[in-house]
């Protein structure tokens, strides 16, 4: 489990600590308001619409093609908890997102990571027969053709509620790239519309250990004024109050199934993909390991312009991947943001934006065993 990729499953995980589960989860047009919440703000959401909402799932990664090179795409409003416990600036929740949901999958936040081969173009079906406003997919990186770049101002497609729409994507740029909705795209970004598509090249050798790591500033306003409660949002007066890797903030983002801890052992290759889902540039560090960047939106970094380096600033909507070697004392190391107050649940430090590396020879530690009763685990 742990980041999504190829980490260590839950079974190995609990043979490991022994640990036990806590159940700690719970365009251009003017808006479309939602069934629930009005879109300029305001109101109160029904205690019943509210419940009847599912909660998001950690993202998945969907091999499209093992699915025949077809992936359906729906939208779902969802609740989605950052940090479910009332430990370290908790508990901290978005009350209403927009989240993706691939085939029978569970809708989650950031969406699912699609992921395919050099050569293996796919079909994207995006599913809005159930939606509550419309919605595009623009897919960053690749090069496609006209009528499926997913901006209804240039293409003049655009997916109205009730209705399907099949987009056709190459797989022509191997590398890690991004997806979004691009209709209203300030609002419909910050509801969480958006996720990793990554192309492998052909002959790909794939790390020990491989992670998607997407980091996200957020402004909680909005999420509160769609759910239909007292809050005004503007895309021009943005106050970020929410930090987070892969949608959770920390202790959250160190719970191995809900959140995202990079889960290692001695010796291991890692490789980290990032992508900027926010609005701002993140300095992304990484304590006591020396990494190479090899790998920026899509592009192969030459092996002699490569250099070692702990800290890699991610700006918005850029992708980086990193590569080092599991080859420190083994422990626990942190990732996190290195503009610190990101790295805050409100006014509680540590939090927010931050996640670790975690060795399998110091999963027995007591210092792991309470990290994991921060982050939703007990024993």
């Amino acid at each position: 489990m742990g980041a999504p990729g190829s980490g260590m499953s839950r079974r190995e995980f609990l043979a490991a600590t022994g640990a036990t589960s806590a159940a700690a989860m719970a365009g251009c047009q003017a808006p479309v308001a939602e069934d629930t919440a009005p879109a300029t703000g305001g109101g109160t959401a029904t205690a019943a619409s509210q419940e009847s909402l599912p909660t998001t799932s950690p993202p998945e990664v969907v091999d499209v093609d093992e699915q025949g090179g077809t992936v359906t795409m729906k939208t779902q409003p969802a609740r989605h908890d950052v940090h479910p416990l009332d430990t370290m600036g908790g508990p901290i929740e978005l009350p209403r997102v927009w989240a993706f949901q691939a085939d029978d999958r569970d809708p989650s936040v950031p969406g699912p990571i699609l992921r395919t081969t050099e050569g293996n173009d796919i079909t994207v079906v995006l599913d809005n027969t159930d939606g509550k406003r419309p919605h595009t997919l623009h897919f960053h990186g690749v090069e496609k053709t006209w009528e499926n770049d997913g901006v209804p101002t240039t293409t003049g497609i655009t997916v109205p509620a009730g209705e399907k729409h099949e987009y056709d994507i190459p797989a022509n740029v191997p590398g890690t790239h991004v997806y979004h909705c691009h209709y209203q795209t300030p609002r419909h970004l910050d509801m969480g519309m958006f996720g990793f598509f990554r192309v492998d090249p052909e002959g790909y050798e794939r790390a020990d250990k491989e992670y998607f790591m997407s980091v996200k500033e957020w402004d909680s306003d909005l999420n509160r004024m769609m759910a239909g409660e007292d809050a005004t949002y503007s895309p021009r007066q943005r106050n970020p109050d929410v930090f987070t890797v892969n949608g959770k903030s920390a202790p959250r983002t160190l719970h191995p199934e809900d959140g995202s801890p990079m889960i290692v052992s001695q010796g291991d290759t890692v490789r980290v993909h990032y992508l900027n889902g926010g609005y701002m540039s993140h300095p992304m560090h990484i304590h006591n390991h020396r990494f190479q960047l090899v790998e920026k939106d899509g592009g192969t970094i030459p092996e002699a312009a490569r250099h070692e380096m702990d800290v890699t600033n991610i700006a918005p909507a850029e992708r980086h991947t990193i590569e080092f070697t599991a080859d420190a004392d083994p422990g626990i190391y942190l990732m996190h943001c290195h503009k610190v107050n990101h790295v805050m649940n409100g006014t509680s430090y540590p939090g927010g934006m931050l996640s670790g590396i975690v060795y399998e020879e110091a999963m027995d530690t007591d210092i792991f065993a309470s990290l994991m009763e921060y982050a939703g685990y007990e024993g």
